[in-house]
């Protein structure tokens, strides 16, 4: 019965990746893009990892994946910051904004008059 229930946790987890990156494919900008794989990385990963814990039983295994899951909840929220001061830091938000401007304005410069709908 644990594997059964495991599988079923562990599933939602993959299904929980496979729609976080939907959602991380859907956003433009980068904070949001950050945003969502912190969320997909954390809650996929942790659901999973427990899916694993209940389909294993109270083993040495199970104590060392909340060993991992510990880890996992401190490293994770410092890691995502880090990357996300770093970009600030660095200005790639600014140089993905201009790249983005540059392509607008090339794609209403060969757009047909006819086209303009004002």
């Amino acid at each position: 019965m644990n594997v059964i229930i495991g599988n079923v946790i562990i599933g939602i987890g993959v299904v929980m990746v496979f729609i976080g990156m939907l959602g991380f494919y859907r956003f433009k900008d980068f904070y949001s893009k950050l945003l969502v794989a912190a969320i997909i990385d954390t809650m996929a990963v942790i659901t999973v990892l427990i899916g694993a814990m209940i389909r294993s039983g109270l083993t040495w295994f199970t104590l060392k994946v909340i060993l991992i899951l510990a880890i996992i909840l401190v490293l994770q929220p410092v890691v995502t910051s880090k990357i996300a001061l770093s970009a600030r830091n660095n200005e790639i938000v600014k140089e993905e904004e201009r790249v983005e401007a540059e392509r607008l304005a090339l794609e209403a410069k060969n757009k047909p008059e006819w086209f303009d709908w004002r």
